[in-house]
């Protein structure tokens, strides 16, 4: 990745491939539901089962992509991930929708059942409008 295309995208991006088995996500229970289905029915998401970063032999969640950009993955326990950039991290945690991942820069968490599906697809929304500007070759 070039140093501009650096300072697009989170630290600890992963390729579909790299994060596991490509393999069909769980069924998921409401309100994880709702937010799944809706993030999948946007045009050039790819969704696939999130592997457990510590044992890959068990699935922990969806992640979704766009094309081979990470969007973020939903944990079976409810907490949201995003692979945002510095910039688009920053004006989420400014405007009290998110809070810094504590892991790697460029990544904003929060739970879906402590804020509610409509907010968590907002939130998804927000680094997928990001993501249709980084990636013709996916539109």
């Amino acid at each position: 990745m070039n140093d501009a295309r650096a300072n697009e995208s989170a630290i600890g991006t992963m390729s579909r491939a790299d994060k596991g088995p490509l393999a069909p996500p769980p069924v998921l229970d409401e309100p994880l539901k709702s937010v799944a289905d809706a993030i999948a029915g946007w045009h050039g998401i790819i969704t696939t089962a999130h592997w457990d970063l510590f044992d890959t032999s068990r699935v922990d969640g969806i992640d979704f992509y766009y094309g081979e950009l990470e969007l973020g993955h939903i944990h079976l326990d409810g907490s949201v991930h995003l692979a945002t950039n510095p910039e688009l991290g920053r004006a989420l945690i400014r405007e009290g929708l998110g809070k810094a991942f504590p892991y790697q820069r460029g990544w904003v968490h929060e739970n879906v059942r402590r804020i509610g599906a409509p907010a968590a697809i907002a939130l998804f929304q927000r680094n997928y409008e990001r993501l249709l500007t980084m990636s013709p070759a996916a539109n």
